[in-house]
C-alpha cells in the first residue's frame, strides 16, 4: 500500500482558519481541506509546508507550531499528515491554483465536508476554540 506523507497548515487568524477545495480530480476530490501537500524527499516538515503553502494559497509563512499527526488509511492509500498552527505569515491566502478556498469561523467547521482523516484536526480545534 502506498504511503503518502504530507505537510498540513491550519493557517489561522482570530477565530477563523483557511479551507480550499480539493479539485473534482483529485483524490478525495470536491471536498473541503487545511491546504499542504506531500514531502519531497530530504524536506522537513516545516520545508515542506512552507514550500506547498506558498504554491497552493501564496503565502510566505515566517513560523509554525506543531498541532498533531494522524495517520489513517484510505484503502488505496495510507496517510501520514503531519498538522502544524500557521499563524505567522504574510500575505492574504487565496486559491493560488485555482482551487475555492475561504476563511471560515473554526466553530463552522463542521458545516463543510472534509475528508476523513481531518475528522480528528477539526475536533481538536473545536475543543481549543
Amino acid at each position: 500500500m502506498k504511503q503518502v506523507d504530507v505537510a498540513v497548515g491550519i493557517i489561522k487568524r482570530e477565530s477563523q482558519t483557511y479551507i480550499c477545495k480539493r479539485p473534482e480530480d483529485k483524490h478525495q476530490g470536491g471536498l473541503w481541506e487545511f491546504p499542504g501537500g506531500k514531502i519531497e524527499v530530504g524536506e522537513s516538515v516545516a520545508q515542506a509546508l512552507s514550500r506547498e503553502l506558498h504554491e497552493e494559497v501564496a503565502i510566505r509563512v515566517h513560523s509554525t507550531e506543531e498541532f498533531m499527526r494522524i495517520e489513517h488509511d484510505y484503502g488505496d492509500k495510507h496517510v501520514c499528515l503531519h498538522i502544524h498552527i500557521v499563524a505567522d505569515f504574510s500575505g492574504e491566502p487565496h486559491g493560488a491554483e485555482g482551487q475555492q478556498g475561504a476563511w471560515v469561523d473554526i466553530a463552522a467547521l463542521n458545516d463543510y465536508a472534509f475528508p476523513e482523516a481531518n475528522v480528528a484536526i477539526i475536533n481538536k480545534l473545536l475543543e481549543q476554540s
